[in-house]
């Protein structure tokens, strides 16, 4: 699964060829959740308050990059790294 950004011990990764809805994958400690990129809405997993309100707020910050990226993966390019959170 490449990895497009990691910040405070959290993970953000998509699968290439991955189904529709365009959304993209967070990792915390054993926690992972996919949400859709959006609207933030959770398609399955778990993850901390903390963490999912940190992936919240970078996920609003980058929804376009996200886009962007999920385009590249259907298609198999190479995924573009995304700022981590500060």
């Amino acid at each position: 699964m490449p990895e497009v950004s990691r910040f405070f011990g959290i993970i953000i990764a998509m699968y290439y060829n991955d189904h529709s809805p365009p959304h993209f994958h967070a990792k915390h400690g054993g926690d992972q959740v996919s949400l859709l990129i959006d609207n933030g809405e959770i398609l399955e997993g778990t993850l901390s308050i903390r963490a999912l309100r940190l992936v919240e707020e970078w996920r609003s910050l980058h929804k376009a990059e996200l886009l962007e990226d999920w385009t590249r993966a259907q298609a198999r390019q190479s995924l573009n790294k995304i700022e981590p959170l500060e």
